[in-house]
């Protein structure tokens, strides 16, 4: 299916596995640049190639932890330096499989956890969104 984005570019946070993975696979298929994150490069660098391999379209690995705003700030301009712009934001990040004990009966939610899911899965897309605006 064609959805007109052949030649624009994308960065996905959360990109080397799961959904974020999956979303930039089917950008990547429609002839999408990618730029893919995460907090660890080997999972992100093998993810690229499998993507490189199956599409064709170029994919680049960086690492990036979303609840680091500086590294957010200086990530996300050099990406879209990589890709000569940026076009689109995938923001899909979050630890793998969720945080069980951030949510469930308000007597068991583990608050700490919640933070933490919060920071990564809100405050996070927040950051990068703002990283974004001026690209």
């Amino acid at each position: 299916m064609d959805f007109g984005l052949k030649g624009k570019h994308a960065l996905v946070t959360g990109g080397s596995k799961g959904i974020g993975k999956a979303i930039a696979k089917e950008l990547a298929r429609e002839g999408v640049d990618v730029v893919i994150v995460s907090r660890t490069m080997s999972d992100l660098e093998a993810s690229a190639r499998e993507i490189e391999d199956e599409t064709g379209t170029r994919v680049i690995p960086m690492v990036l932890d979303v609840t680091q705003t500086g590294r957010v700030n200086s990530v996300i301009p050099e990406a879209a330096q990589q890709l000569g712009g940026l076009h689109i934001l995938v923001n899909s990040g979050s630890a793998p499989g969720g945080s069980a004990s951030a949510v469930g009966p308000i007597e068991t939610v583990n608050e700490d956890d919640l933070m933490s899911d919060f920071d990564v899965k809100y405050v996070g897309a927040l950051r990068c969104a703002r990283a974004s605006i001026p690209l």
